[in-house]
């Protein structure tokens, strides 16, 4: 029998639909999480700006004391029982999702640095082979200007991954995903 290998394929329509509509998890933080509550909108849009309405975003993140909900963050920091720190939904169709959390706290960094507080992103959508990894750092956070990971992107291109607060809706703070083009979204090779 000779087997002839299949081209890759792209994430399909299904993807998101089989991962997120009976396993969508948009709260990371319960009532009683510590932290300041956010509520972070998220967008995401192709290279000509349209939205995309089956996207899928996963977000991992430390809780406000700055300890992620991991076996292996040994960090002498609690585990707050409320706060999940993961999360994952699917876009709708104007390519938007929201998430409620908390303000992530400062983390560990190489060689002895620290941080700026930041939320992990993963994004899955059609056309992408791979997941996309990036990050989102608070627009306005003093802490941003010594991140050690922050400092590696290119000045110009350090905006593409700040979030930025809604000022008429204390709390609530917006970032967009721009999948290629003159905005691209900085995306790490991890």
């Amino acid at each position: 029998m000779h087997q002839t290998p299949t081209a890759s394929q792209t994430v399909g329509p299904y993807f998101h639909l089989g991962c997120t509509k009976t396993h969508s998890v948009n709260r990371l933080a319960g009532e009683d999480a510590k932290g300041e509550r956010v509520w972070l909108h998220c967008r995401v849009l192709d290279g000509d700006g349209l939205p995309l309405n089956d996207a899928m975003l996963e977000l991992w993140q430390a809780n406000c004391e700055g300890k992620y909900h991991h076996p292996e963050d040994t960090q002498d920091k609690p585990i707050d029982p409320h706060y999940r720190g993961f999360g994952r939904i699917a876009t709708d169709e104007d390519g938007s999702c929201i998430f409620e959390t908390v303000k992530p706290g400062s983390v560990p960094g190489p060689d002895d640095s620290v941080q700026a507080p930041h939320i992990n992103m993963s994004v899955f959508a059609r056309g992408v082979l791979k997941r996309l990894p990036t990050r989102i750092y608070f627009r306005g956070n003093a802490a941003n200007a010594s991140d050690p990971v922050l400092a590696l992107v290119p000045e110009g291109r350090r905006d593409t991954l700040m979030a930025g607060p809604d000022s008429s809706n204390p709390g609530h703070w917006f970032f967009e995903v721009h999948l290629c083009g003159d905005k691209e979204t900085v995306f790490f090779d991890i």
